[in-house]
């Protein structure tokens, strides 16, 4: 393994200080805790405050969320590892303003422990916390049990919608509400062509053989749906497309917003050519597309594949989804 790398027990931290020296502009670290990192302008005055969390190694997620109209605050995780619950309420803390802090994260297991742990700490000092889960990736639990799907790439959306929400001066549980809906109305898919390496691990934490994909992968290597033989981009597109649509059930008429994220080693172009399938499958279901988000949104360290992402939309959340927004990571 060959990597831009120091002491691989200390590349969280050597990121960190890289990330906010690079965007002094928008965000500083939390005296507080070194595994926070805020807004520069948090707490912001009459505003609800937003808090995000999660592993490291999917940058620019979750540090990149972070900004005007956006995140005010996020807790830094190691890599593939929940932030601590002390992370969790020190970042609740830099947040709030005094409106009550709204806590927007992927549904994993340690993250959701901590953050309720955080949450009852956060009350006993007064600070009133709720939370919404992402719960996009449709290959991670079955329909019918969706709570408990794994949030991915859909959390840039959920971001973008709660952090318009609260700018637009909308009180704690309407950036709630609003979070929840741009959940309920969001699906994923991930397809990994090669596995990732954990740096302090220094060799890939699962295989995808030569001349196979993994559909479904999740996005610290959990198993996907089914191996398969690697295809032509356009049928990986329509199949990606299939799989999002069939279980978001849109309506002919809806519009939609679409991110297509690389997965860390992903060239750029490879998006494209799968974006030319996608949308040519979602225009044949009638569907019309309103925005369009084609990058490195989430990724998972040096992993080769892609996760594609659909939002259905009603007019209150394409007017959030337009908001002027800043951050790192997406800006509008």
């Amino acid at each position: 393994m060959q990597r831009f790398v120091n002491d691989p027990d200390y590349i969280v931290e050597d990121m960190v200080k890289g990330f906010v020296k690079a965007h002094s502009d928008l965000i500083v670290r939390s005296e507080k805790n070194d595994r926070v990192v805020k807004y520069k302008n948090a707490p912001v005055e009459g505003k609800v405050g937003l808090v995000t969390g999660g592993g490291s190694g999917h940058e620019p997620a979750f540090l990149g969320y972070v900004g005007k109209n956006m995140m005010d605050a996020v807790a830094v995780g190691e890599v593939f590892s929940s932030p601590s619950a002390q992370a969790f309420y020190e970042a609740f803390m830099e947040a709030d303003a005094g409106k009550g802090v709204a806590c927007l994260f992927g549904n994993y297991a340690g993250d959701n422990m901590n953050v309720k742990m955080a949450v009852r700490k956060a009350k006993k000092q007064g600070v009133t916390v709720k939370f919404v889960t992402a719960t996009d990736d449709v290959a991670s639990s079955p329909k019918e049990t969706k709570e408990k799907r794994h949030g991915i790439a859909g959390g840039v959306f959920m971001w973008k919608i709660g952090g318009a929400k609260a700018a637009m001066g909308a009180d704690l549980d309407e950036v709630i509400e609003v979070a929840q809906k741009a959940v309920d109305n969001t699906r994923s898919i991930c397809v990994g062509l090669e596995p990732c390496a954990i740096p302090a691990v220094g060799h890939p934490n699962f295989q995808i053989e030569d001349g196979n994909m993994e559909f479904g992968i999740g996005h610290h290597g959990e198993p996907g749906i089914n191996v398969q033989k690697l295809k032509p981009a356009k049928e990986i597109a329509r199949d990606m497309a299939k799989a999002v649509v069939d279980d978001l059930e849109p309506d002919s008429t809806d519009e939609v917003a679409v991110l297509l994220s690389g997965l860390g080693a992903t060239p750029i172009m490879e998006l494209y050519v799968l974006y030319d399938d996608i949308e040519a499958y979602l225009k044949e279901q009638g569907l019309s597309i309103y925005k369009v988000f084609i990058g490195d949104y989430v990724t998972s360290l040096d992993m080769n594949g892609a996760a594609l992402t659909v939002m259905k939309l009603d007019d209150e959340l394409k007017e959030l989804l337009d908001y002027e927004a800043e951050s790192p990571g997406i800006e509008v």
